[in-house]
């Protein structure tokens, strides 16, 4: 006979939304569930169909792509395939008629969540942002509960459990060991290092920004960067790259970093942008320059850098603002006072959340025991 559904996860698309979902049905398997038990539901886009099945669950993937804001004729395409996920997405729902609908946000998710409503199955809203997403901005009228990454977050019933962490990141966070991080990396043990990463794709303005301090930080013997260019600029980015002199500054250039979790341990100080990240960079304790994605929708990342930014853990550059000389500054005036940095440091680790996946599944649980 084949294993009841205790949960379903909706959404995905994006990792940022996939990954919290992932640690969070980990932590319900530690909790007793039965892996079988928890099935997830995604987007034929997303990382999802790889993804999931590596980490040993079950997955359905459904048509979709994200609508844009504006009159476009790709959203009469995106229309259709949004009403072709959401019938698949309800009959999934009534088939396995699970004790609870988990919805991560994304457009994937928009369906199971019309048919958890619908077969009055109990809904729970993850959310990663300090602003609330579209999909759970729609759904929060029907959700029983929400399990929120901030303080404030606009969905109702809310309980703030912080954002799931990725198993690497959460070990990396609980047992630290910058030494060993920084010889895998072959960076050196002796100065600081500072990491510069802005998702998948990169930012333009970030990277541009770096290449001119690596310039003219070139002589510098007391520092190191490693810096995550991106998929989207990287062959540019590297017809023209500083060259240090020997002795001087150590510079690393990445396509992709697909070791953050060494990264995190490793570096003193990050630039960065101000996503689902933010959690990661709070649970390593690495003080940040934060520079909010300013096209993030109802400005999420600005949200999300301001509440980090109240906790006394990072410095907040609007992107329009980020310039060499604006980067050098700040970045000049955090390794000239080590007090401030390490300062930092310790405000963003007391703002960790190490244990998210454990306190959002104990609110999944407690909707599904009703």
């Amino acid at each position: 006979m084949a294993e009841r559904t205790f949960a379903l996860i909706a959404g995905g698309g994006t990792a940022g939304h996939l990954l919290p979902g992932l640690s969070v049905a980990e932590a319900l398997v530690a909790a007793g569930h039965p892996r079988a038990s928890i099935h997830f539901v995604g987007a034929e886009r997303g990382p999802e169909s790889e993804l999931v099945p590596a980490q040993g669950f079950t997955v359905d993937v459904l048509p979709g792509r994200g609508i844009a804001r504006r009159l476009t004729p790709a959203n009469v395409g995106a229309v259709v395939d949004l009403a072709r996920a959401l019938v698949r997405g309800i009959g999934l729902v009534r088939r396995r008629r699970p004790a609870v609908v988990v919805v991560l946000g994304g457009y994937a998710s928009f369906a199971c969540g019309v048919g958890a409503v619908l077969a009055r199955v109990p809904l729970v809203l993850l959310e990663q942002n300090r602003r609330a997403g579209a999909v759970n901005r729609v759904l929060r009228w029907f959700a029983t509960a929400s399990a929120v990454s901030f303080e404030g977050t606009d969905l109702p019933r809310a309980t703030v459990v912080g954002n799931p962490l990725r198993p690497e990141v959460r070990a990396m966070a609980e047992h630290p060991q910058p030494a060993a991080a920084r010889a895998e990396l072959g960076l050196p043990a002796d100065r600081t290092v500072i990491g510069v990463f802005s998702g998948s794709l990169g930012s333009r303005r970030i990277n541009e920004a770096v290449r001119a301090v690596v310039g003219r930080w070139a002589e510098r013997s007391d520092l190191a960067v490693r810096h995550v260019v991106g998929v989207r600029d990287y062959d540019d980015f590297v017809v023209d790259v500083p060259t240090p002199p020997e002795g001087g500054l150590i510079y690393q250039v990445l396509r992709y970093e697909d070791r953050m979790h060494l990264l995190l341990d490793a570096a003193d100080v990050a630039v960065t942008r101000s996503g689902g990240t933010v959690f990661e960079l709070m649970a390593a304790g690495l003080p940040s320059i934060l520079v909010p994605l300013p096209i993030a929708p109802r400005d999420h990342q600005m949200a999300n850098a301001r509440a980090v930014e109240a906790t006394g853990g990072a410095i907040v550059v609007p992107d329009a603002e980020l310039d060499a000389d604006r980067l050098e500054r700040e970045l000049a005036a955090l390794l000239d006072d080590p007090e401030r940095l390490a300062a930092m440091g310790r405000a963003m680790r007391a703002a960790a959340t190490v244990d998210a996946a454990e306190r959002a599944a104990a609110v999944i649980e407690g909707v599904a025991r009703g």
